[in-house]
């Protein structure tokens, strides 16, 4: 997979609930890999809510990211 087909992709936490999109990707030079993903959440039409999740949380890459963490849920106002 390409970087610019990974960025934008869904993500799911570990109960499948679609918890946002892949924003960016944090690479560590030393390790010469990747070691974080930047989803920014699904909430209100105008926020913007991002978190930084660590590579070893990903469960599996394909259409979509699987991660094997919940990730809390945001309440719109």
């Amino acid at each position: 997979m390409r970087i610019k087909e990974f960025l934008g992709a869904a993500v799911l936490d570990k109960n499948a609930v679609e918890v946002g999109e892949i924003n960016d990707l944090e690479f560590d030079p030393e390790e010469g890999a990747f070691d974080k993903i930047v989803i920014s959440l699904k909430s209100g039409s105008f926020s913007k809510e991002t978190v930084e999740v660590s590579y070893e949380n990903i469960a599996a890459i394909g259409d979509y990211v699987l991660l094997d963490i919940e990730l809390p849920k945001k309440v719109d106002d």
